[in-house]
């Protein structure tokens, strides 16, 4: 017996079983005789194998002696005793799989079992039954098959015999995840089926009279959904009416007994213990409403009291028992509330708000265990789904199914989600649900919370397929599903198209011609008939990218509607769709990443010149799904990324283009940053300044290969190149002028011969740069301005740094020292770049400033520029730039104070406006409130020329006379819409008192004194 015992252990550890020698002994266990002996030769080889492959082999063991045992005392009768039970055991097939599976799933159907151990055959046999077989299975056993039981007993025998038969199917599924909606359905089927028994049973105790009443039971949540786990409250909602000739009162009163009885019979405990608790709480008023109401007074309750999260539950209601015709006109009455109840105020921020609070009683040591209401749970899944299909549902009848996963499939297929998110959310809710389905059959427990015990988790990892290290490997997939469940929840939950479009009625979410044309008039649309045609052009026809706008548009045409040129947008959209619509990714982000398609339609139906750079460069669109990618980038990572793209070109021009490409495609983010709000004005003139700076480095280094190439050698020098003006500032606009200067500077120990081919060289180099930035294309031109050079346009291009410095030591004229104060190289060797530093320094700041002459000179230049450089017909009192308050006369009132006290005032060696302008204030140079006035202007003046190249796609000097013109710059402004005028007369205002403090800081107080002398 020993050797015997000995040999039995070692098979079993080979097939894996923990405990081998407990196994063994239990295999060996007299109640399994007749079993031994049913097998030829009494080899339990191939059994064990069976049994190794359960979910939990000793337990299957165990319970297989028991239930044998149980067998032995009940007496062998033919079909099911001993004899039959080792038969089935001894002979390969589903059978004894079936029978063996569940006893190594769940310790509580094994005592099921026990108790009844001719039910093995049921688990045996299984085979999927009809909603129809199982409800009659169950009405027959509490009526006429019960015999002496009791008939609370003989529902739950019955019960638990077809949740074996369920249970069976389940756990010997080829793949438990394509099997889970089938079982979810077999036992929400189950639960209705033991409704209707439990409502025979009220009647019976009712007697004579029941009839008053005809109460039909809506099953709600899982069950109402088709998709109800092994142990869970069952909700629902009882719904009377009076049969005939009853009055409603008594009908009431006779449904509330009926329905009290019935909640009793499904949740008292008996011999055979209970099903589970019958939750009425999702009725009106919840648990403080009537249990029971007429179809009239749930309407009447809708109507008028419900509240947003009891449509959403209604969206599962379902017509599980009881008098059916009762419970459809019910759906026919309460149905279409539900698909109505998306375009309540503040409908989707309710259910987001719902969703939030759910998580938030999740206790925090359970959150990561939670299957179902954790981030990243089923909770997570059937929200998304639900809010989806009450936003969409009301116009698109497909996605009206009570079933999360039917629901998700239609959604993927009406476009609403991408197919790809739809089939992520798909396997990881049928692995959460088959994670929560193989915990609570261990012990028909209801639980959602993943195990924590060692032993726990290895049989759990087994039940979902995992045979090697079981219990990491269900953890670890737990934790990813999660990952991703939870990163499309928030990515579907919160997105702002739903939002948006619960806010539409279904007349303008449908979109028909009809509609479409009505409301393209009403949102102010000047041109409805074309507007209709590009609607039409973009929705029409059965592609998933018609779809798709379908659902975008209706949208989309109230964005656009926001802006001054709703028509523009529109038009625009469709140029960039039509490049892109079939790209995979386009139409996908702007539904489901964060605003992309909110931030799209106001960048195109406010900004000409933002559609123009989209239209040329549509696949730029991408980066308005990422909120970090609208942050302008560094000078540093730009220049990086011009290099490498200019490094794998084989000629200048290919690799300039490159470098222009990219200037284009960052111009854009610049832009749209700066459109939605991101980035400031100051923040625009940095970003502005660093893509022009690394443009310019880039370039210049492609130029000079380029010469060098030509000429068939090195230029024998460095060329730096200077920023001069707004550029130099770091305030550039958008339709500012690159201002700059080119110095060059010759190799050491160079012959006066090679100075001059070096200037020759450099000058080509120049010439080149300048050719290559400025040439025609389909990318923005960079052109470079070089006349505040010495000499101006009659002077040489580029200078030497020695001709610079002999130049400003004997002919430069003060505005040429004024011109310095701005002066930043921007390219070249740093050397060379620090030198002329050094020479320029102490001309813009000079010691003890500049004289009294000199301050004549500058006013007397500002005067003739304000009398000269305007523009013929130009109004002084409405030019941006050179009118009275405006851009300059801010720019030169800095200019002069640094010329006079930079030298003494360090904080004010600085070449913005705005830092300079700041700098006099703190130093006491210029009074408070000039400082306030001037700032004030100046950012006025520079916001609204941005955002007239911005609205129009070309510069403005002057305030527009348009009042469109208008209110589309002030929209860009951030002002109201209508408030053209009015930004008018704030320009006129605050350029006024700007020049107050010009006539007085500039033109009236003395050179050297201070504020107040």
């Amino acid at each position: 017996m020993a050797s015997r015992t000995s040999t039995t252990e070692g098979a079993l550890a080979r097939l894996g079983f923990p405990d081998a020698q407990r196994a063994a002994q239990l295999v060996q266990d007299d109640a399994l005789l007749p079993v031994r002996a049913a097998i030829p030769g009494g080899q339990l080889d191939a059994l064990a194998a069976v049994v190794a492959d359960t979910a939990d082999p000793e337990q299957c063991l165990l319970g297989l002696v028991r239930v044998a045992e149980s067998l032995a005392r009940a007496g062998d009768a033919p079909r099911w005793g001993i004899s039959a039970f080792a038969a089935e055991l001894a002979s390969e097939g589903s059978g004894r799989e079936r029978v063996l599976g569940v006893m190594g799933a769940s310790t509580a159907l094994v005592d099921h079992l026990v108790r009844h151990p001719e039910h093995w055959v049921d688990a045996a046999e299984a085979q999927r039954r009809t909603s129809e077989q199982t409800r009659a299975d169950l009405v027959r056993a509490v009526g006429e098959e019960r015999g002496e039981r009791s008939a609370l007993d003989a529902l739950r025998i019955a019960y638990r015999r077809q949740l074996l038969r369920i249970a069976a199917l389940d756990v010997t599924c080829p793949d438990p995840l394509v099997e889970m909606p089938a079982v979810g359905e077999a036992l929400a089927e189950l639960a209705e089926a033991a409704l209707e028994a439990a409502l025979v049973i009220a009647r019976e105790e009712y007697g004579p009279g029941h009839e008053a009443c005809r109460l039909a039971v809506i099953g709600m949540g899982k069950t109402g959904g088709g998709e109800l786990n092994y142990v869970s409250d069952v909700d629902v909602i009882l719904v009377a009416e009076p049969g005939d000739g009853v009055d409603e009162d008594t009908a009431l009163r006779v449904g509330t007994t009926l329905a009290t009885s019935l909640m009793r019979a499904c949740s008292a405990p008996t011999p055979e213990g209970s099903l589970w608790p019958v939750d009425a709480a999702l009725r009106p008023e919840g648990k403080q409403g009537p249990l029971v109401r007429t179809i009239a007074s749930h309407k009447a309750y809708y109507e008028r009291w419900a509240k947003t999260w009891e449509f959403q539950a209604l969206l599962k209601a379902w017509v599980s028992a009881g008098d059916k015709e009762v419970g459809l006109r019910y759906k026919a009455e309460i149905s279409p509330m539900v698909w109505e109840a998306a375009g309540r105020p503040n409908f989707v921020e309710d259910v987001q708000a719902m969703r939030r609070r759910v998580e938030q009683h999740v206790p925090a040591n359970e959150a990561d265990r939670q299957l179902k209401l954790g981030p990243g749970g089923l909770r997570d899944v059937e929200f998304s789904v639900q809010l989806l299909q009450l936003v969409h549902g009301r116009t698109d009848p497909s996605l009206r199914s009570a079933t999360t996963l039917e629901a998700l499939a239609s959604l993927a297929r009406g476009g609403y989600v991408g197919r790809e998110d739809a089939a992520t959310l798909d396997r990881a809710y049928r692995h959460l649900r088959c994670l929560e389905h193989r915990i609570q059959l261990h012990r028909l427990r209801r639980t959602h919370l993943m195990p924590v015990t060692e032993p726990d988790l290895r049989r759990l990892g087994r039940a979902m397929g995992h045979r090697t290290h079981p219990a990491q490997a269900v953890v670890a997939d737990r934790q990813a599903s999660a990952r991703e469940v939870r990163r499309l929840h928030e990515r579907l939950f919160y997105r702002p198209l739903l939002a948006a479009a619960a806010k539409l009625s279904p007349s303008e979410a449908r979109l028909s011609p009809e509609a479409a044309q009505q409301r393209l008039l009403a949102l102010g649309f000047r041109d409805p008939a074309g507007a209709l045609r590009h609607i039409e052009a973009l929705t029409t026809g059965v592609s998933r990218r018609a779809a798709i706008q379908r659902t975008l548009l209706p949208v989309m045409l109230g964005w656009f509607a926001d802006e001054a040129d709703p028509d523009a947008g529109l038009l625009s959209f469709r140029r960039v769709s039509d490049e892109l619509g079939t790209t995979h990714w386009y139409l996908a982000m702007l539904r489901d990443e964060g605003r992309a398609a909110d931030r799209l339609a106001h960048t195109l139906a406010r900004s000409r010149y933002a559609a123009d750079l989209l239209v040329r460069s549509p696949k730029s669109v991408s980066m308005l799904g990422d909120d970090n990618g609208l942050l302008p980038r560094t000078r540093e990572a730009l220049t990086a990324t011009m290099q490498s793209a200019a490094g794998r070109r084989d000629s200048a021009a290919d690799a300039v283009a490159a470098v222009r490409a990219i200037r284009r495609h960052e111009l854009l983010r610049i832009v749209i940053s700066d459109l939605v709000g991101v980035t400031d004005l100051s923040g625009v003139g940095a970003a502005l300044t660093d893509l022009t700076a690394a443009t310019v480095q880039v370039a210049l280094t492609a130029a000079v290969e380029e010469v060098e190439r030509r000429e068939g050698g090195p230029i024998g020098g460095d060329v730096l190149v200077v920023a001069m003006g707004s550029f130099g500032g770091r305030e550039l606009g958008y339709a500012s002028d690159a201002d700059v200067m080119f110095v060059h500077r010759p190799h050491p120990g160079a012959s006066e011969q090679d100075v001059q081919d070096v200037q020759a060289r450099a000058t080509l180099v120049v010439q080149e740069l300048r050719r290559l930035l400025g040439a025609p294309g389909a990318d923005p031109a960079l052109g470079l301005d070089a006349d505040l050079r010495p000499e101006g346009k009659g002077g040489p291009l580029v200078r030497s740094i020695d001709s610079f410095r002999t130049y400003y030591d004997r002919w430069a004229l003060t505005w040429e020292f004024q011109a310095l104060l701005r002066a930043t190289p921007i390219a070249g060797p740093q050397e060379l770049a620090d030198e002329f530093l050094a020479l320029i320094d102490p001309l813009r700041w000079p010691e003890g400033g500049i004289d009294a002459r000199q301050v004549r000179e500058i006013r007397t230049l500002k005067a003739r520029m304000e009398s000269e450089r305007l523009p013929r017909g130009a109004d002084p009192r409405t030019h941006l730039k050179l009118g009275r308050g405006g851009l300059t006369d801010v720019e030169w009132v800095v200019q002069l104070h640094q010329l006079l006290h930079a030298h003494d005032h360090r904080a004010l060696r600085v070449t913005g406006t705005m830092s300079g302008l700041a700098a006099l204030g703190e130093e006491g140079l210029v009074a408070a409130e000039d400082v306030t006035a001037l700032r004030e202007a100046w950012q006025l003046g520079a916001r609204m020329r941005n955002a007239g190249v911005l609205w129009r796609g070309k510069a403005i000097d002057s305030v527009p006379s348009d009042l469109r013109d208008l209110d589309g710059i002030g929209r860009i402004m951030g002002r109201p819409a209508g408030e053209g005028a009015a930004l008018a007369e704030l320009w006129r205002r605050v350029a006024r008192r700007a020049r107050h403090a010009t006539d007085f800081n500039f033109y009236d107080s003395p050179p050297r004194g201070s504020v107040g002398t």
